[in-house]
C-alpha cells in the first residue's frame, strides 16, 4: 500500500465517523495559514478540499518546501508527541481549502479508547517517517536531476491519469519556484531539467504537467537507454 493510500484510509471518512470525536471543520482562502513555525503543536489536521503545502524558514530566511498536500492528507502530526511540540514548519492554503482539526487530546484520548484508528494513524505516521527518511537519502546522495524525477514521480501518487489505462498522469498544480524550494536547488536549473525531460518524453508540459512514469521512473535507475 503506498503512503497516498494509507493517508486516505485515515482521512475526512474516518474522522467524521470516529465516535466520541470533537472535530472542528477550517476553511481557509489562499494564502492563509492553518499553522505557523512556531505555533504550539495543539491539533492535528485532515486536507478535506483543496491543495496546501509546509514550508521551513531557516534563521537566515531562506525558505524550502518540504510537502505539498492534496485531500485525504494528515498534516500537524508533531502535536501527537510525548511531550507537547512546536510546530517545525508552517501549513498554507494554496487555494480555498477545507480541512477538519481534532485537539491533541481529542486524538489521544480516541488513540487509547479505539485500536483500529490507533493502528491507522500509526500505520501513517510511520509511513510518515519513511518517507521523510528517502527524502533525506534523495538529497544526500542523488543529483538534482534526479531529485527532480522523484519529486514529479511522487506527485503521481495525487495525480490524474489521463487514462484508466494509459501511464501518463496529470500531476497536481505546481510551479518552478516550488519544485525548485522542494529538492534544494534554483528554479533556472528546474527549468533547464524540465525542457530536458520534455526533449525526451518524460514529460509533457504547458500550465500543468502531464508525466509519462515508467520513463520517468527510468531516469531514477539509469535505464533511459534501455527504454
Amino acid at each position: 500500500m503506498s503512503i497516498r493510500d494509507l493517508y486516505k484510509s485515515f482521512g475526512p471518512a474516518v474522522l467524521l465517523s470516529s465516535a466520541g470525536l470533537v472535530r472542528r471543520v477550517v476553511e481557509l482562502h489562499p494564502g492563509q495559514v492553518f499553522f505557523a513555525q512556531g505555533d504550539p503543536a495543539d491539533s492535528i489536521f485532515s486536507l478535506s478540499e483543496g491543495r496546501a503545502k509546509l514550508a521551513v524558514v531557516s534563521a537566515k530566511g531562506k525558505q524550502a518546501t518540504i510537502a505539498l498536500l492534496s485531500p485525504g492528507d494528515i498534516f500537524g502530526e508533531e502535536s501527537l508527541a510525548m511531550a507537547p511540540e512546536t510546530r517545525l514548519a508552517t501549513a498554507t492554503a494554496l487555494n480555498t481549502c477545507r480541512a477538519i482539526e481534532i485537539k491533541r487530546e481529542q486524538m489521544i484520548r480516541a488513540m487509547h479508547e479505539d485500536p483500529a484508528l490507533c493502528y491507522q494513524i500509526l500505520s501513517v505516521l510511520v509511513a510518515r517517517g519513511l518517507r521523510s527518511q528517502a527524502d533525506l537519502v534523495d538529497q544526500i546522495f542523488n543529483t538534482s536531476e534526479k531529485r527532480l524525477a522523484r519529486t514529479l514521480l511522487l506527485m503521481v501518487e495525487s495525480g490524474t491519469p489521463v487514462k484508466p489505462d494509459e501511464t501518463k498522469t496529470l500531476i497536481p498544480p505546481v510551479t518552478q519556484e516550488t519544485l525548485a524550494e522542494m529538492i534544494g536547488t534554483t528554479r533556472s536549473r528546474v527549468s533547464y531539467f524540465m525542457n530536458r525531460f520534455r526533449d525526451l518524453g518524460l514529460v509533457e508540459y504547458k500550465s500543468r504537467i502531464y508525466v509519462h512514469t515508467p520513463r520517468l521512473k527510468a531516469v531514477l535507475f539509469d535505464q533511459l537507454a534501455e527504454i
